[in-house]
């Protein structure tokens, strides 16, 4: 990935939760479980690269399909 990439995706944890977030300003939800914010890492960097059978989300970030767990 090269290092000028707008998507490079990490994640924080504040308090008991992990979030993904990415160089872009995408912030996934607070999740319990540090695998679970990696993958949607993982889907956010898929979608931003523009695959097919995927969405990159509303106009604020957020993805409108994403499933609330």
């Amino acid at each position: 990935m090269p290092e000028d990439d707008p998507h490079r995706t990490f994640t924080t944890e504040r308090g008991s939760f992990c979030l993904a977030r990415c160089a872009c300003g995408w912030t996934g939800m607070a999740r319990r479980a540090r695998s679970q914010a990696r993958t949607d890492a993982e889907r956010h960097l898929t979608a931003a690269r523009g695959a097919p059978g995927t969405t990159s989300g509303t106009a604020d970030g957020t993805a409108a399909d994403r499933p609330v767990e």
